[in-house]
């Protein structure tokens, strides 16, 4: 029996039919606002269900935010479950951006409710906090992995408060931040499925900031570790400025967008998010 495709190879196949460049799902009160919507459920279905038609056919990767839609109870998370099946069905690749992170069967329960097979949502990946250690998150990942799901984790983040944490020393004086890094580049070397260009274990690593200081070096041989790059758009980061930010890891970038793009309206949505793939495209050269 075929296996499915890996994550690292859904991920890879995306970047080659349709790009880097991926739209958050952001239903921000404001945003609905901006849009005339109601912040209530049904302004939530029609808000994240025009963000599916605009990125169907134009990017090739999706990132729902959660809590936007758990902050609607069980009606909003009804809603999740809908869009992030019908943009399974239009061929997007799903990023859950959820930030779970706990320790043994509990995480366990996480990763069921996210990759599983029976889960009631559909995600390729999820997105999670390893500061309660990445060990636990990857002893996991086994059944999930062999069926096509990754994981993306959180390793220097672009909010300011992230820092302190995260470029403090280990005792072995790297950052927390490289250490991770370090741990996720192994796991992929593991874990890849023979022909793979990118792994199944992704960092996030935000793009308005100096890697440096959090001691990371993003250039890599072998099976390359997939990078989700907040930061583009609103919070300052240009995406025409890829490689000047990321160098040669630049290829292996998920440049993610959300406010950017959203703010324009249903109308200028379409639009907006070719004007910020032609950017990219240009950035990537």
């Amino acid at each position: 029996m075929l296996l499915p495709r890996s994550f690292g190879r859904k991920l890879f196949d995306a970047f080659e039919s349709k790009g880097q460049l991926c739209v958050g799902v952001d239903a921000h009160a404001s945003l609905l606002e901006q849009w005339g919507l109601d912040d209530d459920v049904n302004g939530l279905d029609y808000f994240a269900n025009s963000v599916i038609d605009a990125a169907s056919g134009q990017v090739g990767i999706i990132k729902p935010q959660v809590s936007f839609f758990e902050r609607h109870g069980s009606a909003g998370f009804a809603v999740l479950e809908r869009i992030t099946h019908r943009a399974n069905d239009a061929g997007l690749v799903v990023i859950a951006d959820a930030k779970r992170g706990d320790i043994g069967s509990t995480m366990d329960a996480y990763l069921e409710a996210w990759l599983g097979r029976k889960s009631p949502f559909f995600a390729d990946t999820v997105t999670v906090s390893p500061y309660l250690g990445i060990e636990t998150s990857a002893a996991l990942m086994g059944q999930h992995l062999e069926n096509g799901k990754g994981l993306t984790v959180l390793v220097a983040t672009s909010n300011p408060e992230g820092a302190s944490l995260q470029t403090a020393r280990t005792e072995s004086g790297e950052t927390i931040a490289a250490d991770i890094w370090r741990k996720l580049e192994q796991l992929n070397q593991i874990s890849a499925a023979p022909g793979d260009r990118l792994g199944s274990f992704a960092a996030v690593v935000g793009a308005t900031l100096q890697f440096k200081r959090f001691g990371l070096q993003l250039e890599q041989s072998g099976v390359k570790t997939p990078i989700l790059a907040p930061g583009f758009g609103a919070q300052g980061a240009e995406l025409r400025d890829i490689r000047l930010i990321f160098g040669d890891a630049s290829s292996n970038v998920i440049a993610s967008v959300s406010r950017s793009v959203l703010e324009v309206g249903k109308q200028g949505l379409p639009e907006a998010i070719k004007r910020a793939n032609d950017d990219l495209a240009k950035g990537l050269g």
